[in-house]
């Protein structure tokens, strides 16, 4: 008898090894909790509701989707809606997402980065309540904060209550780079706040309406509108959050999340940030670059399809392991490739690009006229201390 029981006893403790439950990897003491992880908080408000959820691959409880989890409990989820990247996160920057049913579960996707990117009326007929969970990275120009944004006009204007489920912000610590001069509005910066502004989602969402920086008609609206915040447990914005999945495909550790907001700069550019290989936006180059340099090779691989500089060797330099200062955007690597870049009238593309991520014409000057990086910072000042007046204002978790 116990020469039988002893072997399923060591079998059932493999089991748990292998497959904690998730109640262990949530709760315990001191260690942050989600908006999503706390299930108890938000599954009584959705009991009985038709509910229409924004999320990604990054919505997550414990080690299971957010759209799992609510179905397992009895949720009825009539929709999800996606953003830049799909439903799976998988497809390319600024690739056309169409809309679909995901295969696992039936439930119709909407892409909101497609033909549109704002639920329309007929999208929310028979909806009740609408949720967002997406992980955000905290910089102005990686679209999430631009599709919260239209998420939240469109759940005012159709007068339906919103749940915000809020992540940590993994560059929530600081707040710097230039202002957006609303001259440079698009999908990649759609108001004036700073490259690195210092928020969570459910913060950003709370300036966003008291602020009136909404659209016309939805800021008429939210006077009588129910917005829900489910704040994050055990963080403050000093707190070190290391992302659990990528956010996106070109964001695949926390290297590339703490470069990108000095980093992303280089789109603007005729130099490569690493698309299309293993390290992107973790190193930089151009062919024209010496080459007694680091080289690498852009390839066409899943999420970068047809990278800039495509097959062709880039001498550059690779920063997978350089100490990236938690507090501060620097400008020092873009200043540093257009002063190795031979033919400075093609370093910045035509299309206007740059300005748009700068959010102003200014730092394209700035740097064709050679000032230095702290002669630039300083020029942000003003504006970067109204700014964190401003937010100040909104800030749901300690500094």
């Amino acid at each position: 008898m116990k020469s039988s029981f002893r072997p399923l006893l060591l079998l059932l403790a493999g089991m748990l090894l292998v497959h904690p439950p998730v109640q262990s990897q949530t709760h315990r003491p001191g260690h942050i909790l989600t908006g999503a992880d706390q299930i108890e908080k938000y599954l009584p408000l959705l009991k009985g509701a038709n509910v229409a959820i924004f999320a990604n691959q990054t919505a997550t409880v414990g080690p299971s989707h957010l759209v799992d989890t609510l179905l397992k409990a009895g949720i009825h989820i009539s929709k999800i809606f996606s953003p830049e990247h799909g439903f799976r996160g998988d497809a390319d920057a600024g690739e056309h997402v169409n809309s679909a049913v995901d295969p696992k579960t039936g439930i119709p996707i909407i892409s909101l980065y497609g033909s549109k990117r704002k639920p329309s009326a007929a999208d929310l007929e028979g909806v009740d309540i609408m949720l967002f969970d997406i992980q955000d990275v905290g910089v102005r120009f990686y679209t999430y904060i631009s599709s919260l944004q239209e998420y939240l006009e469109s759940a005012i204007e159709n007068h339906r209550p919103l749940i915000i489920l809020d992540r940590p912000d993994p560059n929530g610590s600081y707040v710097d780079g230039p202002v957006l001069d609303k001259k440079f509005k698009s999908f990649v910066g759609m108001q004036p706040i700073p490259t690195v502004y210092g928020m969570t989602i459910g913060e950003y969402a709370k300036m966003l309406i008291g602020e009136h920086w909404l659209d016309t008609a939805a800021d008429a609206a939210a006077a009588g509108f129910k917005l829900t915040i489910i704040p994050c447990k055990n963080y403050t914005h000093h707190s070190r959050y290391i992302l659990p999945v990528k956010p996106s495909p070109n964001l695949p550790n926390m290297q590339s999340i703490y470069l990108y907001p000095s980093l992303c700069l280089f789109e603007g550019t005729a130099i490569s940030l690493g698309r299309g290989t293993d390290k992107p936006f973790q190193q930089f180059g151009h062919p024209s670059f010496p080459k007694t340099l680091y080289h690498f090779t852009p390839a066409s691989l899943p999420g970068a399809k047809n990278p800039p500089l495509l097959n062709q060797t880039c001498y550059g330099y690779d920063l997978s392991n350089t100490n990236v200062t938690k507090n501060k955007l620097s400008l020092h690597w873009i200043i540093q490739a257009y002063k190795l870049f031979p033919d400075k009238e093609h370093f910045f593309l035509a299309n206007n690009f740059f300005n748009r991520l700068a959010g102003n014409d200014t730092l394209q000057q700035q740097i064709k006229d050679g000032l230095t990086e702290d002669q630039i910072r300083q020029s942000w000042q003003p504006s970067l201390n109204n700014f964190k007046t401003i937010r100040k204002k909104y800030l749901l978790y300690a500094e």
